[in-house]
């Protein structure tokens, strides 16, 4: 079961990773990935909003990302050994 939500946090990663990369590019309302961002930031913004109300941002960074990801790695490699299951990275 361990591996499961291992695997589930991988894929969330994932979901990070993107919105990530597609925020430092200027996308237009009308753009056709409009959509496919609109769901990212669904997924995405109830983890982080809360974390940015208690991690400041530092010179401008949002670092609430940064220490959501690596509390996620953290995480995958305390519920499944290594080897086990496809984790990401």
């Amino acid at each position: 079961m361990g591996c499961v939500i291992s695997n589930v946090l991988g894929i969330y990663l994932l979901v990070l990773i993107v919105r990530a990369v597609l925020s430092w590019f200027p996308i237009s309302p009308t753009s056709s990935l409009t959509p496919i961002i609109s769901v990212l930031y669904t997924i995405t913004e109830p983890v982080l909003a809360p974390m940015r109300r208690v991690i400041p941002p530092v010179g401008g960074f949002d670092l609430s990302f940064i220490v959501l990801f690596f509390a996620i790695e953290i995480l995958q490699r305390a519920l499944c050994p290594a080897g086990a299951g496809f984790g990401i990275f």
